[in-house]
């Protein structure tokens, strides 16, 4: 399933968030994706006539992690404005030096049987998590629009209705 989302405060206004999920998308990874505006300005246009959006994506699992990806001036003393997609990479076992690092559900279990709840959601946590679903599956239902499936293997990227989505 994807979706869009606005949250309804000052903060985040006309900021979406995409979210997706499923059981046979093509790969399986949990990460987020801050995708930055792209300036309104462009003062590049001899070598970049759209400017690709910088990226920040934050690696919960596997390979946990953070990298930023941004447009850079090619570095020299010529007076071209050579730009080129240049990625900062942090890679946690890198980093660390570790061969392995516990995925989630390897510390989840540590700490349960360790009876360190700190990682548990409380009681109106998950409460206030399914009134969101309640109000989403609503929706749904007053629109007659219920999720559209898309083939298995594939992102569903189709299913947000022209958004750009990434």
């Amino acid at each position: 399933m994807a979706i869009r989302v606005d949250i309804d405060n000052w903060r985040w206004a006309g900021v979406p968030f995409y979210l997706r999920t499923g059981k046979r998308l093509p790969t399986k990874c949990s990460e987020v994706v801050v995708y930055f505006k792209t300036p309104e300005l462009n003062l590049f246009k001899e070598s970049w006539q759209d400017l690709p959006q910088n990226k920040l994506t934050i690696r919960l699992q596997p390979d946990e992690g953070v990298d930023i990806q941004v447009l850079n001036k090619v570095p020299g003393l010529d007076h071209k404005h050579n730009l080129q997609i240049t990625k900062l990479d942090l890679s946690y076992s890198e980093t660390f030096n570790q061969t392995h690092l516990a995925d989630a559900y390897e510390r989840l279990l540590l700490e349960t049987m360790r009876g360190i709840q700190a990682l548990f959601v409380r009681r109106d946590e998950v409460e206030e998590a399914w009134k969101w679903v309640d109000s989403i599956t609503e929706a749904w239902a007053m629109d007659n629009d219920a999720p559209k499936p898309y083939q298995a293997g594939n992102l569903g990227t189709r299913c947000l209705g022209g958004d750009d989505y990434p």
